[in-house]
């Protein structure tokens, strides 16, 4: 059996919690920041957030090594 190879975007994006679960920035902040407010920018965007339970499958294919 071949090795599987990791899709370097998502390895990129994507990162495993010590109890196996997936993190991921939060979108929206990258661009268009001007109306936003600070709250928003610096509060919110800023903290990690769990990938959805529907996507989990999907990452972790993309990432076998993960």
């Amino acid at each position: 059996m071949p090795k599987l190879k990791t899709r370097r975007a998502a390895a990129k994006r994507f990162r495993a919690t010590g109890s196996g679960k997936i993190r991921r920035r939060k979108a929206g902040k990258n661009h268009l920041l001007q109306h936003k407010s600070s709250e928003q920018k610096y509060r919110r965007l800023s903290q990690l957030s769990l990938v959805s339970e529907s996507d989990e499958p999907n990452v972790r294919l993309m990432l076998p090594y993960m």
